[in-house]
């Protein structure tokens, strides 16, 4: 797989989502960014070999997935220097296959809405694989903040 020049290999990255897609997914991602209060409606793990994971509805939950990122200006990047890259691998393992926790989704646009225990939405699923309690408390955007000021990194910004 060949990724976007501004991705090397070695090392693990979380990949945030900007853009939009057509039709009614587009009206998800602008949701999304609406009600987590930033530019980023998705987010991805990316682990040194290049394979990403994360939970998507569009896949059906939590799943390993080869992306390209080649989409110019609708990603970017945050390097997770000393991530634990073998426990996070290793989350995903035992996590593939569980469903997309539209429920828990909700959640950050109602306040009532309860996450599920055995379902997983994006940034809920990369928090939980980097070791973050209380994952589902995190949606793209507050993802990036917190990763941001744990890894002491700054944000890539793909024009």
């Amino acid at each position: 797989m060949i990724l976007h020049p501004t991705v090397p290999t070695g090392v693990m990255w979380a990949a945030y989502y900007k853009g939009t897609r057509p039709g009614i997914p587009g009206l998800y991602n602008r949701l999304g960014r609406y009600l987590d209060r930033g530019p980023y409606s998705h987010m991805e793990l990316i682990f040194s070999d290049g394979l990403s994971a994360s939970s998507s509805f569009m896949d059906d939950g939590v799943r390993f997935k080869d992306i390209g990122y080649s989409s110019v200006g609708c990603w970017d990047f945050l390097p997770l220097p000393d991530a634990d890259e073998r426990a996070a691998r290793q989350w995903f393992e035992d996590h593939e296959g569980l469903p997309y926790d539209l429920w828990g989704n909700v959640r950050f646009g109602t306040n009532f809405a309860r996450d599920s225990v055995d379902a997983w939405f994006c940034s809920e699923a990369v928090m939980a694989a980097l070791g973050f309690a209380e994952a589902y408390r995190y949606g793209p955007c507050g993802s990036a903040t917190v990763l941001k000021h744990f890894y002491k990194t700054e944000m890539i910004i793909v024009p």
